[in-house]
């Protein structure tokens, strides 16, 4: 009998030692599966957290660049308005300059009434007329002025030796080269 209570003790020790591993290990699978749940919700947070920043960056990104575009829309709208107001004031001075000057002079209360009748062909014909007067004016002066050269130029070259005479006339030469040029100058300003 002292055996077989030997024996059942060791049995029930043993039972007990396997009782107490078996809810050891048990405490320990327990254990992971709630580290790996709280470490998966942690991560499900993280990931969460990440896209919601993302989202937010996202918004703020579009929103900049809708911002940006409104600005852009905005200064063209500026800069348009300010060309259109530049070209009316423009307008309004060349209307307003029109109205104070004609080509013939001081605007009468008929030709203010009739703008519109003074075509380009008629322009043109006045400004050519006014040209062709100035044009005969200078050219009666140059001639004159001429004529008075050649006279003193005859009568000097009278008393001078045949060689004395081709030198002056060469030297002449570039007085009247300078004589056109100053009527074609004077017909370019008139113009």
């Amino acid at each position: 009998t002292l055996r077989t209570e030997e024996r059942q003790r060791l049995a029930r020790e043993r039972r007990e030692e396997r009782e107490k591993q078996h809810a050891a290990k048990e405490t320990q699978i327990l254990e992971k599966e709630r580290k790996a749940k709280l470490q998966y919700e942690k991560q499900l947070e993280e990931r969460q957290r990440k896209l919601k920043e993302q989202k937010q960056k996202e918004e703020q990104r579009r929103a900049a660049v809708e911002e940006k575009r409104k600005q852009k829309i905005e200064e063209e709208k500026e800069r348009y308005e300010a060309v259109m107001h530049r070209t009316l004031e423009r307008n309004q001075r060349l209307e307003t300059r029109q109205k104070r000057w004609s080509w013939g002079g001081s605007v009468t209360p008929e030709s203010e009434s009739k703008p519109a009748l003074l075509s380009s062909g008629s322009k043109r014909s006045t400004s050519t007329a006014n040209l062709k007067q100035t044009e005969a004016g200078i050219t009666k002066r140059l001639s004159s002025s001429a004529a008075l050269l050649n006279a003193s130029d005859r009568a000097r070259r009278s008393q001078l030796s045949p060689l004395d005479s081709s030198v002056i006339s060469r030297l002449l030469a570039p007085t009247q080269a300078s004589l056109a040029r100053s009527k074609s100058a004077a017909t370019l300003s008139a113009d």
